[in-house]
């Protein structure tokens, strides 16, 4: 009689190697395909070249309308008044102090909005009562324009810091929030198992499981929330005008709507995308690409 260890027959030799073979391939999909990496010039072409080719023809397109004189020059400056405005500043250093004044005041309310935002979007991410009651109060208060709140913040704050820094707050806690909320819901249902199989209470769940499962959707809701704080201040800069409060870039346009000076007003403007499209390129765009790397995801890089 075979022994009971015996009943479960081995495969033979050829079933094995073609069993090795189907892993290997699994392995193989599952593996990130590595890519050379583009040269610097590729690189530069890729992605520097494209930008500067569209905005030379906008100053193109733009140079052409001033010359066919459609509108007086008070509506349409020439681009080179523009650049004088702007160079002006630059030459006599104002604009460094306009730049440093905002970018500083959203950087301080950003932070402020991600530890705030952070907890209470796993707060309504886990908790159903609150996800009841705050959800949709996050969600209205997201779509809710930043400078609704400009004149409550002066009536109870004063022209001061603080009540700049309440509306780039209410700007940029919501999307960080939903943004949190929005990549929990994404994460596949066996991790927080794993994690409590495991013995991973709630705070080490949160860190370890929850927060990185979640990154890309909470670096969206970062995203977000930095483009909320930053339209939040300019609204606020705009509004609320004070001598202690000093001159940010929302400032210095407002002077120059009020003295209908409109290569400041373009100048400005220009200030503002420039800061923008910076914080994107230094702060945001790196930590996107680290997040796909580690992922794999190197297609869309």
């Amino acid at each position: 009689m075979p022994r009971p260890d015996r009943l479960v027959t081995e495969p033979d030799s050829g079933a094995r190697s073609e069993i090795d073979k189907v892993e290997a391939g699994l392995d193989t999909l599952d593996t990130p395909v590595g890519e050379q990496r583009p040269s610097a010039g590729r690189r530069f072409v890729r992605s520097v070249l494209p930008p500067l080719v569209a905005l030379a023809l906008l100053v193109v397109l733009w140079q052409v309308l001033w010359a066919a004189a459609f509108w007086p020059e008070t509506s349409l400056p020439a681009p080179l008044a523009v650049w004088d405005k702007f160079w002006a500043t630059v030459v006599d250093g104002s604009v460094f102090g306009f730049v440093w004044t905002s970018v500083h005041r959203a950087a301080l309310g950003f932070a402020a909005g991600v530890v705030l935002g952070t907890p209470l979007g796993l707060l309504v991410a886990k908790v159903r009562v609150v996800r009841a009651g705050i959800g949709p109060l996050l969600t209205g208060l997201q779509s809710l324009p930043s400078v609704a709140w400009v004149p409550a913040a002066v009536i109870w704050f004063g022209t001061k810091d603080a009540a700049i820094y309440f509306v780039v707050l209410l700007g940029s806690v919501p999307s960080i929030a939903n943004g949190l909320v929005a990549g929990i819901d994404q994460i596949p249902p066996i991790l927080p198992r794993v994690g409590k199989v495991m013995g991973a209470n709630r705070l080490a769940a949160a860190r370890h499981i929850l927060l990185p499962a979640a990154l890309p959707g909470f670096l969206a809701g970062l995203k977000q929330g930095w483009a909320f704080s930053w339209r939040s201040l300019m609204a606020a800069e705009l509004i609320a005008r004070s001598p202690d409060l000093g001159i940010g870039l929302g400032a210095y346009l407002n002077e120059g709507s009020s003295f209908n000076d409109m290569p400041t007003v373009i100048a400005a403007i220009f200030l503002i995308l420039l800061v923008g499209i910076g914080i994107e390129l230094v702060v945001f765009r790196p930590l996107e690409r680290a997040v796909l790397r580690a992922r794999g995801l190197t297609a869309s890089l």
